[in-house]
């Protein structure tokens, strides 16, 4: 898969925030990386916060998103270069600090970089990714990858590189595997919409499951 840089121009105002954590996660759904999400949505909100709150509501800024290696990487641009962000030892009865103190404690690293005219604050969150245009590994996929395999006759159903045909085999291949269990369930007296609502709510638990990690997080977010 390859995922392209991608930016957008925005107004640091605190009206944009919703808006610019559904166009990530929505990114991040095409990109694959729904793990992530929670986690990307939370930077989105402390970086822009930090902008509205330290250069000022109304500030042009723009949000930029790429892969570093296997890393996300998200950055906020603006155009003051003095107001730069600290990490406080925030306590509970602290007023302000706790935004970069969130973006600390779930991102693998962040910095801010300098140019002539204008500051870029960053940061960069583990994906759980094998290498820059492959998926996120997982005893599922390990499983699906094992099963598509033995289904295809030892070919591989990933064809990293090999474009939209390649693509296309993938994808077909795992809805003939899936067409196949149904097919297996029904024979053997199963209702087969129970086991699809069933899997789909099994699947959509497995990637909320970052929510309740973040919870807090995202509680201490609303009160800056």
């Amino acid at each position: 898969m390859r995922r392209k840089p991608w930016d957008l121009a925005f107004m640091a105002e605190p009206t944009e925030v919703a808006g610019l954590r559904r166009v990530m996660r929505s990114h991040l759904g095409i990109w694959g990386l729904h793990g992530v999400a929670d986690e990307a949505q939370l930077c989105v909100s402390e970086l822009v916060s930090n902008v509205i709150t330290h250069v000022g509501a109304g500030t042009p800024a723009t949000l930029a998103v790429s892969m570093n290696g296997v890393r996300l990487r998200i950055e906020v641009h603006d155009p003051d270069t003095r107001a730069l962000p600290t990490l406080l030892d925030a306590n509970v009865d602290s007023e302000g600090g706790r935004g970069m103190a969130l973006v600390d404690a779930v991102a693998e690293r962040w910095g801010v970089e300098l140019g002539p005219d204008r500051k870029v604050t960053w940061c960069e969150l583990a994906t759980g990714l094998a290498s820059p245009d492959g998926h996120v590994e997982g005893p599922g996929v390990r499983r699906a990858e094992n099963l598509l395999e033995w289904c295809t006759d030892g070919k591989p159903p990933h064809l990293p590189g090999a474009g939209r045909l390649g693509r296309a085999f993938a994808e077909e291949s795992a809805i003939t595997v899936i067409t196949d269990f149904l097919h297996w369930l029904r024979a053997h007296g199963c209702d087969v919409e129970d086991a699809l609502d069933r899997a789909q709510t099994r699947y959509d638990a497995e990637l909320d499951g970052l929510g309740d990690r973040l919870s807090r997080g995202e509680h201490l977010t609303q009160e800056l």
